[in-house]
């Protein structure tokens, strides 16, 4: 995981603030030992310490109050919830994990996939009865070896009928297979008439080790009044950096007017990347602030500004010097890419095209229990640690990404009916970006995703993460 604190000056204010307070048994592991470590880390760089009264510097006059305060709870997972401000509407993405070895694994990347991924929608007129779609398949995976393509509809997983209980576990199998349907609309406009019906066609699926590429699609259209670029990008990687460098190189030489720029499935990535994408699209501001990451009251010597680029790697940035830009979005989209959203608008014109993006501006840590909470000298006595909101990042003028989101500036939600393939002229979001240079208007759809797309435990619950290389 990437270090985006300073533990030299972390490491001064975790001694300094708790040297009054000791572990009242340094030999034997009991949950008052976790709840300390947990405690002290949030103390220390928790972004929202000032919102949350229990954390206050002040708060425990001597070690016999802060010991009390702790056992007062019966686990460290139920401290940890009682320590984050605001879990419905602010921080929903702080999390407590009892094991750091497979959380580590989970952050790194090293996880199983079939190279597929799904939205699930409830079946109209069902409370609890769900269906699949099939939005993505990365290539040379064996979801793209199986021939699953985007928009596939499938409604049980072995047999078993798919409901809002069972969606997890049948997911979380290592193997599997979907049971094909087709979706019905009735011909209408109207979605609670819709249906899925049943086929007897199976997908099986395994899951295997996958390296994603993030740059899944780039292309250019030639319009009747301009030439414009289009790229799907799925994740800030800094490991592709040269390769997104070389796409715009490609742009550059096409001399493309306008950019459509795909982050509906991007939940975040590295802040580097990030602003070398942003130095890319424009070009005209180098040395300027794009954005800035802004820590708590107790480390604000770590705040920091991310200035537009002129190089990447020792090599000149192709940019294409936009005073405007398309960026197609969803729910998925988060972190990094709210970011990139938040920090442009306040130089060029960005019209945002599709559904509100999730609310996340904040960037994560994993903290161990340790001297520094490194995982230098991690306490061998348990595997639990914290991956707390520390930072946040604001634009030049200071101004946030919203909890509830950023409101495109043209709604269009996906519809299971007409999800149509990613980079075709076609596609609902990028042919309303398309015709949305051209000056023209394209009919929206009537799909209420509000009534009926799910929330579920996505295998990759903890992408939506935003840090400093």
């Amino acid at each position: 995981m990437k270090n985006i604190f300073k533990y030299t000056f972390l490491t001064f204010i975790f001694l300094n603030i708790f040297s009054c307070f000791n572990d009242n048994d340094d030999s034997a592991i009991d949950g008052t030992e976790i709840k300390n470590f947990v405690w002290k880390a949030m103390n220390a760089v928790y972004l929202y310490k000032s919102e949350i009264i229990d954390l206050s510097n002040e708060r425990f006059s001597n070690d016999l109050e802060f010991q009390s305060f702790l056992n007062s709870y019966e686990s460290p997972e139920l401290l940890f919830e009682n320590l984050i401000f605001n879990r419905q509407t602010v921080d929903r993405f702080s999390f407590i994990s009892d094991n750091y070895f497979e959380l580590e694994q989970q952050l790194n990347g090293i996880t199983l996939s079939n190279g597929a991924e799904y939205n699930f929608y409830l079946i109209p007129g069902t409370i609890d009865q769900v269906f699949g779609i099939v939005k993505l398949v990365h290539p040379n995976s064996d979801a793209s070896a199986a021939n699953l393509t985007r928009g596939t509809i499938f409604n049980k997983i072995n047999g078993t009928p798919l409901n809002t209980s069972n969606l997890s576990n049948l997911l979380n199998q290592n193997s599997y297979s979907l049971n094909i349907a087709l979706y019905d609309d009735n011909e209408t406009d109207i979605v609670s008439d819709d249906q899925i019906l049943e086929t007897s066609n199976l997908i099986s699926l395994n899951k295997e080790a996958y390296n994603e590429n993030p740059i899944f699609k780039h292309l250019i259209f030639n319009l009747e009044s301009s030439k414009v670029g289009y790229l799907m990008y799925n994740g800030f990687i800094s490991e592709f950096d040269s390769q997104l460098n070389q796409i715009f190189g490609e742009f550059k030489s096409e001399n493309i007017d306008n950019l459509v720029l795909d982050l509906r499935y991007n939940s975040g990535g590295s802040i580097q990347t990030a602003t070398a994408l942003a130095s890319m699209i424009t070009g005209q501001f180098i040395g300027q602030i794009f954005t800035k990451l802004n820590y708590n009251e107790d480390l604000q010597s770590n705040n920091s500004n991310f200035n537009f680029l002129d190089q990447i790697s020792g090599n000149p940035i192709n940019n294409l010097n936009l005073e405007k830009i398309y960026i197609l979005t969803s729910n998925s989209s988060a972190s990094a890419s709210e970011m990139m959203i938040n920090s442009l608008k306040s130089y060029i014109n960005v019209v945002q095209i599709g559904d509100k993006t999730l609310g996340k501006s904040q960037a994560s840590q994993l903290l161990y229990d340790s001297p520094n909470l490194s995982r230098n000298n991690v306490n061998p006595n348990h595997t639990y640690a914290l991956l707390p909101l520390i930072a946040i990042s604001v634009n030049k003028n200071d101004e946030n990404v919203p909890s509830s989101g950023i409101e495109p500036s043209i709604n269009v939600i996906e519809n299971p009916n007409d999800y149509g393939m990613i980079g075709d002229f076609n596609e609902p979001l990028l042919n309303t970006a398309l015709m949305a240079i051209q000056g023209l208007n394209r009919n929206s759809n009537n799909f209420s995703k509000e009534s009926l797309l799910i929330d579920y435990n996505n295998p990759k619950k903890f992408t939506d993460l935003m840090y400093v290389d």
